[in-house]
């Protein structure tokens, strides 16, 4: 009863065209009843490695992957499934609604083949955001840029290149997961809030067994170990080897070549979309600085080496040179030799050949960085109505995950709420919120006015405070976005008291 309710202010089918549910604003009423930006789930075949892959594509009807708004606009989007799949979509960085948040029967039901369904909510304040499936299909690339461009940045004299990055594999999800979990592939049914079934895949899979926590550079200095860090010689980097890394959809074989002008300032709006993959962005020669972070402002940082875990999005501005060139913006995988990126070039400049492996080892991803971070509008100060302390584990034997304390997690509107988190495993994991935006507010019991942002990494051993104010009612997911611990088990839910 209590999801058929919310299926209730869901648009099915051709009577989406109409819908205008009663808890929308009036502008987002009226908005409901113009036309709306249309949006396909589709698939398509890309050349990865010389070959064939069919993977997914979220796409506007004249191609463009993704969606672009204005700060202050209304979502409004016809959400088509042209593919023979169920499948949903999330609003990765949004605050939508919950019946429109895109997790499969959280409350809504998956978008069945050839369904359309209508979204119709406020978009929010900006920022560099994404969009992809709650379901395995996500590894096979079902996710698109969502940006959402503020009135400063659409007015400004810079050029916006957009990197959305993927690991790949030619295997299926099921297939990873099966082997991760050491099984056969078979009878993979919901895990996590998550439909597991049927999707085309892709790679190879191994443990990489990191050795060395040597501090990666972040923003241009050398990071530092992270206290009770030290000596983690066990630590687990990378569960799969994938196939491919990609950066729009290409390898640095053949990579995406942007021309930009002498002299000229690019707004550069990674997204990490990867599955199971960390990066370190490396801009190269040219002196870049971080602006945001999750859609969300910061202090400038300047430096040329910035983290991003698996669902993080980073703003980086670069002024380059008066005389021009060619400059490569690299993403190192963390922990390994192999690479993707882009190419910004003015006209005329000679691009030389860039190989896919490297010969310097990615940085280990840890929080010096983080630690550094200051939001521009960070929250207003006061002591939450209720903390949660929460301890993250896992089994890489067996392949479970867990986050031992959020059994219950109860907010009330209104309310300041406080996480604190810690992870006990031996891998990294970078915890999403849904529905909100939180700020990071200690570091192993070091208390800061970090970053506001909707996912944090936790690496092996370090304990992180985040607080956000609990008013978007409804039943939301706070997991790991490593899509294969979500699946096994790390993900846990939000639950409005008056929901």
């Amino acid at each position: 009863m209590y999801r058929r309710q919310f299926l209730k202010t869901l648009a099915l089918g051709t009577a989406a065209a109409g819908f205008a549910p009663s808890f929308l604003s009036p502008s987002a009423r009226a908005a409901a009843e113009t036309p709306a930006k249309r949006l396909a789930v589709t698939s398509r075949v890309l050349d990865v490695n010389g070959k064939p892959a069919k993977v997914f594509g979220l796409v506007q009807p004249d191609g463009t992957p993704g969606l672009t708004f204005d700060a202050g606009a209304d979502f409004d989007v016809l959400l088509a499934n042209e593919t023979a799949e169920p499948t949903l979509i999330h609003w990765h960085g949004l605050t939508p609604p919950w019946a429109m948040d895109g997790v499969p029967d959280n409350p809504a039901a998956l978008l069945a083949p050839q369904e359309t369904r209508r979204y119709t909510f406020p978009v929010g304040a900006g920022g560099t955001h994404w969009m992809h499936a709650h379901t395995l299909q996500e590894q096979n690339l079902l996710a698109a840029p969502l940006i959402v461009r503020r009135p400063e940045e659409a007015g400004s004299d810079e050029q916006e290149v957009v990197i959305l990055l993927h690991d790949f594999s030619f295997k299926s999800p099921e297939e990873l997961l099966a082997e991760l979990k050491g099984g056969d592939g078979h009878g993979a049914a919901q895990m996590g809030g998550m439909s597991m079934g049927g999707m085309s895949g892709m790679g190879h899979m191994g443990h990489d067994m990191g050795g060395s926590m040597g501090g990666g550079s972040m923003g241009g200095q050398q990071g530092m170990a992270m206290p009770g860090m030290g000596g983690m010689a066990g630590m687990d980097l990378n569960d799969i080897e994938y196939d491919a890394y990609l950066a729009n959809d290409r390898t640095l074989d053949d990579p995406q070549v942007v021309q930009v002008e002498k002299g000229g300032r690019v707004r550069l709006r990674i997204i990490n979309g990867a599955t199971a993959t960390a990066f370190t962005i490396d801009t190269g020669e040219v002196l870049g600085r971080l602006v945001a972070v999750d859609g969300q402002p910061v202090q400038p940082i300047a430096g040329t080496r910035f983290p991003a875990s698996m669902g993080q999005r980073l703003d980086i501005m670069v002024e380059l040179p008066k005389e021009g060139g060619a400059f490569p913006v690299l993403a190192l995988r963390e922990g390994s030799t192999k690479r993707t990126g882009i190419v910004l070039a003015s006209a005329g400049a000679s691009i030389g050949k860039l190989a896919g492996d490297g010969e310097e080892t990615g940085p280990v991803l840890d929080l010096a960085l983080e630690q550094r971070l200051r939001a521009v509008t960070p929250l207003d100060r006061r002591p939450p109505a209720r903390s949660y302390r929460m301890v993250l584990g896992g089994d890489m034997a067996s392949y479970t995950w867990s986050i031992a304390g959020a059994e219950a997690l109860a907010v009330g509107t209104g309310e300041r709420i406080r996480f604190v988190v810690q992870n006990m495993s031996m891998m990294a994991h970078p915890m999403h919120l849904h529905g909100h935006h939180f700020q990071v507010t200690a570091v192993n019991g070091v208390e800061i006015a970090g970053a506001v942002r909707d996912t944090v990494l936790l690496p092996p051993m370090v304990e992180v405070a985040l607080e956000f104010d609990a008013n978007n009612a409804g039943r939301w997911p706070f997991h790991c976005h490593h899509l294969y611990h979500m699946a096994s088990g790390m993900m846990a839910f939000v639950a409005y008291d008056n929901a």
